[in-house]
């Protein structure tokens, strides 16, 4: 699953103990382990090679610039859905011809961009879009080749922020919509579409129902044809799971169990495919360190107080989200073997852990049994290397954390953590706009 693991009672990612990164560090901070992404991404390569699959990974889940180039070395593009984001991937090493350009709100400065450097797809949320992509290809006399993202109306049966791939969400268009689209723009002499993309949500953990979307694609892909439109790229998105639980989400494997024989026939016409995988890269290739604060009792209950909450990490209060967490030097008798909402150790105390945030909504657990701990604790907050820092906020006025990259036994500061000078360095000098 990954690359943490207890050493001689202690947490270490790779060869390198977290105790040691915070005492240099400090908290909170995130940690990655290099082996667990390389790994990650190794298995969607192997579990996909049948279809030779464009592997983007998804920029928002971590877009720290080290871990772009790192994934980048690994043969990965980027799937962006923001300048900023492009820029990243840019930075990153990666170039134009391997980057999927999403998003429902993309502007004409950011269509503008993407259409002068010639991205590899750009795709397509709605007809609106679609007619200001072809207004703007047409001025620059450039050439852009499209993939106009198709809403199956497929339950992914997760949770209702991620869920994309139903007709009442913002995504996308109809078959029946998407039909007209193509014939509107057939004769076009600029903006091609010339592939389909969907994406259902995320984190995705039935296969199943990656088959049940595909099979709504192909459907229309093949009255496509029949049209006369041929279709050069499926992009099937991503929204693999990962391991908040132990053994609790298909492998890569799994998942190209469902997808790869039903695209096989396509593979032998020549299409070309795109996977957007993110989560499942990094998932579990990253842990929040975070130290306790103070411990409060009160009104029957147990507080574990630590130095950053939903500040740090937003899914537990956004999502509803499990993160397993345990301390980085639990009792030599409390050691888990398996991450799991119900640790089978005696003696563990039932507590809310808490960020210091003036929200009641922050916290990281609520009725957690955990070890007993005391002030000054580190506590490893596991499976947050998706979408942990790219969701973290100043609220309250809280700089940002740390990240650290560690690869074997050696550790890197691959983002400092803000000062409080940083927090208010933009707003230190008033600038006069124009009336």
């Amino acid at each position: 699953m990954d690359h943490f693991s207890f050493v001689n009672g202690s947490l270490h990612a790779e060869g390198v103990s977290l105790a040691s990164i915070a005492s240099s560090v400090e908290t909170p901070c995130f940690v990655y382990s290099t082996a667990t992404l390389q790994d990650h991404i190794r298995k969607i390569q192997s579990a996909f090679a049948d279809l030779d699959p464009l592997i983007c990974f998804s920029v928002k889940c971590c877009p720290n610039l080290s871990i772009l180039s790192l994934v980048a070395a690994e043969g990965c593009g980027m799937d962006v859905v923001s300048p900023g984001e492009l820029q990243r991937a840019l930075a990153a090493g990666v170039p134009p011809a391997r980057i999927a350009y999403a998003g429902v709100g993309k502007s004409h400065a950011a269509l503008t961009e993407a259409i002068s450097m010639g991205v590899g797809c750009l795709n397509v949320e709605s007809a609106e879009e679609l007619e200001l992509i072809a207004r703007i290809s047409t001025d620059l006399r450039t050439p852009v080749s499209l993939a106009l993202r198709v809403n199956p109306d497929v339950d992914a049966g997760t949770h209702r922020h991620t869920t994309t791939g139903i007709r009442t969400t913002k995504f996308g268009v109809s078959s029946a919509r998407a039909m007209e689209l193509f014939d509107s723009m057939r004769d076009h002499p600029f903006a091609r579409i010339e592939g389909v993309h969907l994406h259902i949500g995320s984190p995705v953990l039935k296969a199943e129902r990656y088959g049940e979307a595909l099979d709504v694609t192909l459907r229309l892909i093949e009255h496509l044809a029949h049209r006369g439109h041929t279709i050069r790229t499926l992009d099937l998105g991503g929204g693999f799971g990962a391991d908040y639980q132990s053994g609790q989400s298909p492998t890569p494997s799994d998942y190209a169990s469902v997808i790869v024989p039903r695209l096989q026939p396509l593979k032998k016409q020549g299409m070309k495919f795109i996977l957007e995988p993110g989560r499942c890269i990094a998932a579990n290739a990253g842990v929040l360190l975070l130290r306790v604060v103070r411990i409060k009792r009160e009104a029957g209950k147990t507080f574990v107080i630590c130095d950053a909450g939903m500040n740090a990490l937003l899914r537990p209060s956004h999502y509803d989200a499990f993160h397993f967490m345990w301390p980085v030097r639990p009792p030599s008798q409390q050691i888990p073997l398996r991450r799991t909402a119900e640790p089978e150790f005696a003696n563990l105390t039932r507590c809310d852990v808490v960020g210091p945030l003036c929200e009641t909504g922050d916290y990281l657990a609520l009725d957690r049994m955990l070890p007993a701990m005391q002030d000054g604790d580190l506590l490893a907050v596991f499976t947050a290397g998706a979408y942990g820092m790219s969701m973290a906020s100043r609220y309250n006025a809280q700089p940002l954390p740390a990240e650290v990259l560690v690869r074997g036994n050696s550790a890197s500061l691959v983002r400092r953590r803000e000062s409080l000078t940083d927090l208010i360095s933009h707003e230190m000098h008033a600038t006069p706009v124009s009336a």
